[in-house]
C-alpha cells in the first residue's frame, strides 16, 4: 500500500494539526518526517538558542508519536530532495504539509509541490498556523493592511476560528520504516561550553508543555493580565511564545481555550496580542526580506552608527542602564525577555546608540528561544520606526524613567543583576546617584548619557526627514 508523509515543521504538535489529520484521512499509512533543511536556497539558519529548543521539541513528538504507534522521521538535506528520497522510500503518493509564510519557505514549497504534481503525487499545504490567512484579510481596495488597528479590526469582523482537531489516537504506520538520523546525528545541543543551565531551569519544550502552560496562565493570570502584562518582575503574561514559534501549541488553540471561558476586558487584550502576531506574518507575507530591508524606504539613508564596541557592551548587558542590562542578562541565561523589556532595550540600541536595528535583529535571532521570522523583524522595525505601524522615531524610551515606570521597587532589576541588590528603590534605576557608586569593574557605568544620546538621535531624524 501506498503511502502518505506528513512533513513536520513548525507544527510540532498532534493536536490541531490540520496536515497529520489530512494524511490519515488519504487511508494510507502515514509517515512523519521532519527534514533540517539548512540549504534550500535563502532559508535562514537557525539561531542558537532555537537549536536547543528544537532538539527537546522533536523529542518531545516523537515520544508522543511512539505513543500511538508511529514514530518520527529525521533526516537533514534540502528539503525538495530529501520529501523525493522519503517517498521513493515508502511509496508515498501523497505529502502533506502546514503552510509556511516567509517567501524563502514559500518559494522551495511552491517548486516541491510542482514537482510531486509532475509526479503524479498529491502535495497540500494547509492553513494551521495562523488564524487568518494573510489572502483572507485584506483592505477595502484588496491591499495589505499597514496599520495594525485597522488590520485588526478587519479580522475581528470575520467568523471566529472554528473548533480545533484532536490529536488522533493512533496513526497506521508502514509496513517497513526508511532509515532516520538520530537528533544526536544533528548535534543541536551546545556542548562546548554547555550554556544552555538557564534554559533548562525555565523551560520544558513540547506540545504536553505549551498545553499545561496555556491552562496555569488562563487560570492564574489573565485575569489582571491589562493590569499586569508590563511588569517584568510579575509572572503576569503567558510565555507561550517559543511554543507558537515552534508550533506545539496552535493560535487557535489559544483562541478556544480563552474565549471558552468568557470574554472579559482582559481576554479581549491577550487576544489582541495574537493579533500582532498575525499582523506580523500578514506583513511577512507581502514584504518577504522583512528581516533585512527598511519597510519604509526612507530609512535606507539613516545614518547609522558602526560601533562594534557599544554594540558589545549592549549584548552583554554591560551598558549601565539597569533595565537594559537586566533584560539583556535575562536573555543571555533564559532565551527569553519580557516584551515591555524588549521594547526598552531596542530603543535603546536603535536610538541611544544608533546602532542599525538589524543588528539587534541578529541577536535576538541568535539568543531567543522563541525567535521567529516575522514577530522578531516586526517587532525591531516598529521600536527602530522603519516599520509598519512602528513608533515614531522621535519617541525615544528614557531607561530609567521606563525601569522606574515599570519595576518600580526594582525586583527585576535585582534579580539579573545582583551587584545592585543592596540599592534603594529610588536608586536602582540610576546608580550612578548614588553616594559611592559602584566600582566600573563591579558593575559598568553608563556608555552614553541619555539627554545627549536622544539629542544626537532627534538631529539623525531630523536629517533622514529633509533626505527624504
Amino acid at each position: 500500500m501506498s503511502a502518505s508523509l506528513v512533513w513536520f515543521r513548525n507544527d510540532l504538535r498532534l493536536a490541531d494539526n490540520p496536515a497529520l489529520i489530512a494524511g490519515l484521512g488519504s487511508g494510507r499509512p502515514v509517515v512523519p518526517v521532519y527534514i533540517f533543511d539548512e540549504e534550500s536556497p535563502g532559508l535562514r539558519p537557525m539561531g542558537a538558542a532555537s537549536r536547543w529548543w528544537l532538539h527537546h521539541s522533536l523529542h518531545a513528538l516523537d515520544a508522543s508519536l511512539r505513543a500511538r504507534g508511529s514514530r518520527l522521521i529525521l533526516r537533514r538535506g534540502p528539503a525538495e530532495q530529501v520529501i523525493a528520497e522519503v517517498a521513493a522510500e515508502h511509496g508515498a503518493t501523497a505529502v502533506y504539509w502546514n503552510r509556511a509564510y516567509d517567501q524563502a519557505a514559500r518559494e522551495r514549497d511552491a517548486r516541491l509541490k510542482q514537482a510531486l504534481n509532475d509526479r503524479g503525487a498529491v502535495a497540500e499545504g494547509l492553513k494551521g498556523n495562523l488564524l487568518y490567512e494573510p489572502w483572507e484579510v485584506k483592505t477595502a481596495a484588496g491591499s495589505a493592511f499597514k496599520v495594525f488597528s485597522a488590520f485588526w479590526r478587519a479580522c475581528r469582523e470575520l467568523p471566529s476560528p472554528g473548533a480545533t482537531l484532536p490529536a488522533p489516537k493512533t496513526l497506521p504506520a508502514p509496513a517497513k520504516w526508511g532509515a532516520s538520523d538520530t537528533l544526536a546525528d544533528w548535534n543541536l545541543l551546545p556542548t562546548a561550553p554547555d550554556w544552555a543551565g538557564g534554559m533548562r531551569a525555565t523551560w520544558t519544550p513540547g506540545e504536553a508543555a505549551a498545553a499545561h502552560r496555556l491552562s496555569t496562565f488562563l487560570d492564574n493570570a489573565l485575569a489582571n493580565y491589562r493590569q499586569a502584562r508590563d511588569l517584568p518582575a510579575v509572572p503576569a503574561t503567558s510565555r507561550l511564545s517559543p511554543h507558537l514559534a515552534f508550533g506545539e501549541i496552535s493560535p487557535r488553540q489559544i483562541w478556544r481555550a480563552a474565549t471558552t471561558r468568557g470574554m472579559s476586558a482582559a481576554t479581549e487584550k491577550f487576544l489582541t496580542e495574537l493579533g500582532w502576531r498575525e499582523f506580523s506574518y500578514n506583513l511577512l507575507f507581502h514584504n518577504g526580506d522583512l528581516s533585512r530591508r527598511n519597510f519604509r524606504a526612507e530609512f535606507d539613508s539613516f545614518p547609522w552608527l558602526d560601533d562594534e564596541g557599544t554594540l558589545e557592551a549592549w549584548r552583554r548587558g554591560r551598558t549601565g542602564y539597569p533595565i537594559v542590562d537586566a533584560g539583556l542578562r535575562e536573555l543571555w541565561t533564559t532565551g527569553w525577555m519580557h516584551n515591555r523589556v524588549r521594547m526598552i532595550v531596542a530603543s535603546f540600541l536603535t536610538k541611544d546608540l544608533l546602532v542599525d536595528w538589524r543588528a539587534g535583529e541578529r541577536w535576538f535571532w541568535d539568543t531567543l528561544v522563541d525567535a521567529d521570522p516575522a514577530n522578531n523583524a516586526m517587532g525591531w522595525q516598529w521600536v527602530a520606526g522603519s516599520g509598519a505601524d512602528a513608533a515614531p522615531y522621535f519617541r525615544i524610551f528614557n531607561p530609567v524613567l521606563q525601569g522606574e515606570k515599570f519595576d518600580p521597587r526594582g525586583d527585576y532589576v535585582r534579580r539579573w543583576i545582583p551587584e545592585l541588590g543592596s540599592l534603594p528603590a529610588k536608586l536602582v534605576h540610576r546608580p550612578w546617584e548614588a553616594d559611592e557608586p559602584l566600582p566600573p569593574d563591579v558593575y559598568p557605568e553608563r556608555i552614553v548619557e541619555h539627554g545627549a544620546a536622544r539629542d544626537r538621535a532627534l538631529i539623525a531624524f531630523r536629517s533622514l526627514k529633509k533626505s527624504a
